[in-house]
């Protein structure tokens, strides 16, 4: 990554001035800055990546941001700015994992890891959608919170560290149709072996500490179908907020901080306490 970089891809706004020929957006507009600002729809590419907010490009950590204007979205009229800012990165992966790479229906199951934004999105996802949600945390607080929020099923990872024994055992010994892998190679092998035979992993991070060993021949002998997830398209994005809007779902904040403290944002969210999104107010 190059530096000088301004940080975090994730933003939400008031359109305050337009181009000229622009018409997608007008001055007063509530929008969210798309995290790909160059991936509008279809598969991702290469151009397409070198467009990615506060890494590939200068992102949203600023009081005024330049953005192209086919990069924006109108956000669900109920939502706060904050809550609108949780939605580009977190929000619109998990879309892509359950619904366009997993094609999710009513009544599977799909088992998440922890109480980040991807999961905790994924879990109001699912559950939208009528499907089973098994759930890992290290905290027997945040499970009883995931258990208010409709989760199904939880495992204490802590206490039950062969969590893929509890999911097998929950599911009759089939495993889980679709599992939204946030670990990495930490976590990876126990979910090739939580999964059903011609089920569906998300990869999308790698969060859980240590290598693990992973064997691909338990992926092969199950013809699961292991897919990498980064984040997603423009049109996913508007996809996913209609749903949002109709059902009138709110995002998960855990905390919003104040524009001059970011190193403090930035350090709660490394400490693993939070439950959803962190939040920074400009």
């Amino acid at each position: 990554m190059k530096a000088p970089l301004t940080p975090l891809s994730d933003g939400a706004g008031e359109v305050i001035a337009v181009g000229s020929g622009v018409t997608r957006v007008k001055p007063g507009d509530r929008v969210a800055a798309a995290f790909m600002q160059g991936w509008i729809e279809g598969p991702a590419d290469d151009l397409k990546a070198t467009s990615a907010l506060g890494g590939a490009i200068n992102g949203m950590m600023a009081e005024q941001v330049c953005l192209n204007a086919e990069g924006l979205v109108h956000f669900p009229k109920h939502l706060s700015f904050e809550e609108a800012a949780a939605l580009p990165c977190a929000a619109v992966t998990a879309w892509h994992a359950l619904f366009r790479s997993g094609g999710l229906k009513p009544g599977e199951s799909v088992l998440l890891q922890g109480t980040g934004g991807v999961s905790i999105f994924a879990l109001q996802f699912a559950v939208m959608a009528g499907a089973r949600v098994i759930q890992t945390s290290s905290s027997d607080a945040k499970i009883e919170r995931l258990r208010q929020m409709g989760a199904h099923d939880l495992i204490n990872y802590k206490t039950t560290p062969e969590w893929d024994k509890a999911v097998r055992n929950l599911t009759g010994g089939v495993g889980v149709d679709h599992i939204i892998e946030v670990g990495g190679a930490g976590t990876l092998p126990l979910s090739s072996k939580s999964v059903r035979r011609g089920g569906h992993i998300a990869l999308i991070g790698v969060l859980a500490a240590g290598q693990g060993t992973f064997d691909p021949r338990l992926m092969m002998l199950k013809a699961a179908r292991l897919q990498g997830i980064f984040v997603g398209s423009r049109e996913m994005f508007e996809e996913m907020n209609r749903a949002i809007a109709l059902a009138g779902m709110q995002p998960v904040i855990d905390r919003v901080f104040e524009f001059a403290e970011l190193h403090e944002a930035m350090k709660h969210l490394e400490s693993g306490a939070h439950f959803g999104k962190v939040c920074v107010r400009v």
